[in-house]
């Protein structure tokens, strides 16, 4: 009898709360639902919370630490232990220690990130242009604010900013910082969020400075010819591309190239490169050119050392004889990461809103918020001054008849009856009572009543006057450009990164620098690439190779040709055979897995050499299909050394052909049967993975096992085997004419 199917009243019942309560949990939710409910707020709190800046110039884990810093005294007294500010900045900052020193160490002095950083630090903070130098830990370094920090903090306490609760709602914090300056553009920052991105290079603060003041003046002046380009504080040389910085200066992204400097010391044969591009570090660029000398294409290098020390960076490569270091720091810049380009991506939070800007709306948004900033602070001078006048008020009236005065205080009984009858006998408010109950008896004279009057007077000229600045835009942006000029005269400095043109970089052919001569190359059935002189190969024409290996091609060629190895991963690398050492018939050559670097289990299964990257390549499959992809296809404008999706991987590839005009192709399976047509009943195809069209069909314990050109074909009747339309089965290979075939 069939089992009967249980239901739910024949399971256990499961007495645990616990579990209950778990199960009790588990609700089916749509997947939208879910994203909406759970991964939106984490994306929105990653993104407002922790990873954009705002127009400050700060993100929200560098503002919780000035400003604790800022709380602990730290811009005008000593330094203190680094593990006491991060402590302290807790209360703030609630993502850990680890996380609040790394920002601190990339807001240091000694590490070197920022044209101003705004740690004065001591002690180890590491360096920005070295990947493997660590910065020691907090219990062993110091520090306190910059100078420069007094600019963030000047109108803080006077109501230029909101103030808002800390995480766990036990003090305050700014919202923003009231910097006086642009520091959104002088301070390198990068940040990713979810879904985006932001990445802001810094510029020279004194350039900065001056693109402000002449865009408060004239919105419309020419900005890139005040703000010339990023300033990095590792040095360096910006290649200008006008139209390109003009391009991230409009919309606020863009690339910008970046190279080292180096100098040539000819009394010992080196170059000396102390400054690199901003995006690299020393051990990258030194790893790189490592890689290029062990691979045979940096032969000009003897050798090559980090000799960075308390002076400065330095990296020293040691020149072999006649060595044109120029040509050689040209290479270098092609090849390594001592030229690179650094990504702009100008994202800010405005009003809590990421936002991508240009410059000059930079500018503009920034010059608008500090222009609030102004405002709010006069407001807050304004509102002190003029409750003071009317403290001042009421004690003129006490002075009037100070006689009066004295006799309600001395006629009072309680305490707390002075100030109420203070009010009845003069007419004055509680504020203005208080304010005279607490007067000594010795500052009841003649003179300080004089002083009084006399200072009542001023406050209400100065009263005036901040009244007018407050509903004067045109005073409150001279207030402006009065501050800025002083940052500029406080704290600025030179360049640190220069400025060269393309017109002024000699540049080198690196073509016309490599020799040309005829050569033949060999490719072994194992991957073993040889390239040989005519005169080698006349001296030995007999060539050698490891046991069970053989010859797979050989082609004539020169030395300046390109040449394009295909590998059993769908997968193409390119090279040069300049880049090969020429060699003799009697050595094995250069094993290309090895050389090339490929994929673990990765053989080399055809070589190409594209010339003028005309024709096509096909490509024959083990289960009978072909494709025809042009050659050009290929062809790339980057010097991409390795290509992806070369060829189709659904079946083996039994055989690739370089075609340069139509011609007929003998094929042969296992079984065996051979078939001969024309590469013209081929279409080209528009994908390099294509998986072709039937050409030759098999039974299914049969493959494709070879093809040839039908001169080199060992067949007499070639008739028998020709086909006018694909696909066909051939026919039966006869013995004479599969004499000299090698069947797999």
């Amino acid at each position: 009898m069939p089992k009967k199917k249980s239901t739910g009243e024949n399971k256990p019942k499961v007495n645990n709360p616990n579990v209950m309560g778990l199960r009790a949990a588990v609700v089916e939710q749509a997947i939208t639902d879910t994203m909406e409910t759970n991964f939106m707020p984490y994306a929105m709190s990653v993104i407002l919370s922790r990873a954009i800046p705002e127009i400050d110039g700060f993100k929200p884990s560098h503002r919780k630490l000035l400003y604790t810093m800022y709380k602990m005294g730290l811009l005008t007294g000593g330094r203190t232990k680094s593990a006491n500010i991060v402590g302290q900045t807790m209360r703030l900052n609630p993502h850990g220690d680890a996380a609040i020193y790394d920002t601190m160490v990339r807001l240091s002095k000694g590490y070197g990130a920022l044209l101003h950083p705004f740690v004065d630090s001591k002690g180890n903070f590491g360096k920005v242009f070295s990947r493997d130098m660590a910065w020691a830990a907090s219990r062993y370094t110091e520090a306190k604010l910059a100078p420069i920090c007094q600019e963030l903090f000047r109108d803080l306490d006077q109501d230029a900013v909101d103030f808002v609760d800390n995480y766990d709602n036990t003090m305050k914090e700014p919202s923003l910082l009231p910097t006086t300056y642009p520091n959104i553009l002088v301070s390198a920052n990068q940040g990713i969020a979810v879904g985006m991105a932001s990445q802001l290079c810094g510029f020279n603060l004194t350039e900065v400075c001056d693109a402000t003041i002449a865009f408060l003046k004239n919105p419309a002046c020419d900005i890139s010819s005040i703000l010339l380009g990023p300033d990095f504080p590792t040095g360096g040389e910006i290649i200008c591309d006008q139209a390109a910085l003009e391009e991230v200066y409009r919309t606020g992204r863009g690339s910008i190239r970046i190279r080292g400097k180096y100098r040539y010391v000819k009394s010992e044969n080196l170059v000396e490169i102390y400054e690199i591009p901003y995006t690299t570090t020393t051990e990258a660029i030194i790893d790189k050119v490592a890689e290029l000398i062990k691979a045979g294409k940096m032969k000009e290098i003897n050798d090559m050392r980090d000799e960075t020390d308390l002076s400065g960076l330095k990296l020293a490569i040691d020149l072999k004889r006649g060595v044109d270091p120029d040509k050689l720091m040209a290479k270098l810049y092609r090849t390594t990461p001592l030229q690179d380009a650094i990504s702009c991506n100008f994202n800010v939070l405005v009003g809590g809103m990421p936002k991508v800007m240009g410059v000059r709306e930079l500018l503009e948004e920034w010059c608008a918020w500090r222009t609030e900033c102004v405002r709010r602070r006069v407001h807050f001078t304004l509102s002190k001054k003029r409750d003071k006048l009317h403290l001042l008020k009421g004690l003129k009236r006490i002075l009037l008849d100070i006689d009066k005065a004295i006799g309600i205080i001395r006629e009072t009984e309680a305490d707390a009856d002075v100030v109420p009858n203070l009010m009845i006998g003069f007419g004055i408010d509680q504020v203005q009572a208080e304010y005279v109950a607490e007067i000594k008896l010795r500052n009841i004279n003649k003179e300080y009543i004089l002083k009084r009057v006399q200072e009542e007077e001023a406050l209400r000229k100065e009263i005036t006057d901040l009244e007018d600045l407050v509903g004067s835009p045109r005073r409150i942006q001279k207030v402006i450009i009065r501050e800025l000029e002083d940052v500029s005269k406080k704290y600025g400095q030179p360049r640190l990164t220069t400025i060269v043109y393309e017109h002024e970089i000699t540049s080198f052919d690196e073509a016309e620098e490599t020799p040309d001569y005829p050569v033949t190359v060999f490719l072994s059935q194992h991957g073993y690439f040889k390239k040989i002189t005519p005169q080698s190969l006349r001296m030995a024409d007999v060539q050698k190779y490891k046991e069970e290996d053989g010859p797979r091609q050989s082609v004539e060629t020169s030395n300046k040709a390109e040449v394009m190895f295909f590998t059993s991963r769908q997968q193409v690398y390119k090279c040069r055979l300049s880049e090969f050492d020429d060699t003799k018939a009697s050595a094995l050559g250069d094993y290309l897995p090895s050389r090339l670097g490929m994929d673990q289990d990765e053989s080399v299964v055809g070589m190409v050499l594209p010339g003028d990257y005309s024709g096509a390549l096909l490509f024959f499959f083990e289960n009978g299909k072909a494709a025809r992809v042009e050659l050009s296809a290929y062809a790339t404008t980057s010097n991409r050394r390795k290509l992806t999706g070369a060829y189709c991987g659904k079946s083996p590839l039994a055989a690739l052909v370089h075609l340069k005009e139509e011609r007929e192709l003998a094929l042969y399976s296992t079984e065996p049967r051979a078939l001969i047509f024309s590469t013209a009943l081929l279409a080209p195809k528009s994908t390099r993975t294509t998986q072709g069209v039937q050409v030759m069909t098999l039974k299914p314990k049969y493959r494709l096992s070879e093809v040839k050109p039908v001169e080199e074909a060992a067949i007499t009747n070639v008739a028998r085997y020709r086909c006018r339309s694909i696909p066909a089965a051939g026919a039966v290979l006869k013995e004479e004419d599969g004499e000299q075939m090698r069947l797999l």
